[in-house]
């Protein structure tokens, strides 16, 4: 059976997940138990450039409402983590986090010479590169390579979503994504992807050629959804979660938790935060289906003894600038926060100051922490791995794990 390279592309989801398939792929299908104490990164990306002073809300300070008029969040309406610092009014869970003492929070995160383009500042941090670098491999994918080079059972990360992202991306190795592992074992027994199995013979070895390429990852990907499927199913979730689409992937990001399958990175995003305008029902919207599935997830990692392997961090490709616009939002800016929750952080609560609103670059916060020594503390610290091998130079680390 011949199938036109233009077919093979038209096939939906798991010709998309499949272009994205490491040569790998088949050691998930040797069994391997995952004991508690197998730590655990689970990446939340808040896509569109979230504003960080929204967020962590400096409650006291003056300049913040000046330049915030009609858009500040008032001190009583924030929940009160400090004297100085309020969290914004939907995200109840994180709060609860912070006074129980599994929430960091990281301020004035980002890089020099920031860039103001979504899609350019997002491969920034991506590939963890400076701003004047161009760097086609993500920093979870060189992870990989550094990690599967000649190993028999090699890592695994997983983006929960239908195309994967420049960060999972390496130079010999890539993360998979999938929406949803039932999804990709049922488009993967469609008739016409077992024909593509059965007519791609052991005889091709034209890895070369992109059509041969293409069979080879779709073979690859047959191999092992009906094993991924399964092996989700074996220590399903019965968490409460929200029905919502964070919801519904962090309560997948459990289930594979909770598996037999050896990953290691999980990846997920939310968004859009780039509230030009409207910005108070936008990002509430957001922080309300982010904390509602969020606090779920912590719940049931907690009720299945699991809450301490797991470090679970937001980011965001920058922050919005300090003064608000004449449409009731804010445009884009450069330093933001992150949050960090675990059970197993060494330091808790609000990890350093505060953004200086008396010390602007041009109405912009300056950033005060590189992104790449939270990236280089998580791998070496967190995940055993050489950060300095992966990410290019050695950058030092933090002391939030």
């Amino acid at each position: 059976m011949v199938i036109k390279r233009r077919e093979f592309l038209q096939v939906g989801s798991l010709a998309t997940a499949s272009l994205m398939m490491p040569k790998f792929l088949k050691a998930f299908e040797a069994p391997r138990f995952v004991p508690p104490g197998n730590k655990v990164v689970v990446i939340l990306q808040l896509s569109g450039g979230n504003d960080g002073l929204n967020t962590v809300i400096p409650v006291r300070n003056d300049i913040y409402y000046r330049s915030r008029p009609k858009i500040g969040i008032d001190r009583m309406k924030s929940i009160g983590l400090t004297d100085e610092v309020g969290l914004h009014p939907a995200l109840t869970s994180f709060a609860d986090a912070f006074h129980d003492g599994s929430l960091g929070i990281l301020n004035n995160v980002g890089y020099p010479n920031p860039d103001r383009s979504h899609f350019r500042s997002m491969d920034i941090w991506h590939s963890a590169s400076n701003s004047n670098e161009y760097v086609n491999s993500g920093w979870l994918g060189r992870y990989l390579d550094a990690q599967c080079n000649g190993c028999g059972m090699p890592t695994q990360a997983l983006e929960i979503d239908d195309t994967l992202s420049l960060a999972l991306k390496g130079e010999q190795m890539n993360g998979l994504a999938l929406k949803d592992p039932k999804r990709l074992f049922g488009t993967s027994n469609e008739k016409f992807f077992k024909d593509v199995s059965k007519s791609y013979g052991n005889d091709h070895h034209h890895d070369e050629q992109p059509v041969d390429y293409l069979y080879k990852t779709m073979s690859e990907t047959l191999s092992s959804a009906d094993y991924i499927f399964r092996q989700s199913r074996i220590h399903p979730s019965t968490g409460n979660y929200p029905n919502t689409n964070l919801g519904k992937d962090l309560k997948t990001i459990a289930s594979l938790i909770y598996s037999e399958i050896n990953t290691k990175v999980y990846y997920v995003s939310l968004g859009s935060f780039d509230t030009h305008i409207n910005q108070e029902l936008q990002q509430g919207r957001l922080f309300k289906e982010m904390n509602d599935a969020v606090g779920a997830f912590m719940k049931d990692l907690k009720a299945n003894n699991r809450f301490d392997d797991v470090l679970f961090f937001t980011f965001s490709e920058f922050g919005r600038r300090v003064s608000q616009n004449a449409s009731g939002g804010t445009d884009h800016g450069t330093a933001n926060n992150m949050f960090l929750l675990g059970g197993g952080l060494k330091q808790k609560g609000i990890l350093n100051s505060l953004p200086d609103l008396n010390d602007l670059d041009e109405g912009d916060l300056k950033y005060k922490v590189d992104f790449k020594n939270v990236y280089a503390t998580i791998l070496n610290k967190w995940l055993g791995a050489d950060d300095r091998k992966i990410l290019g130079k050695k950058y030092d680390p933090l002391t939030f794990v």
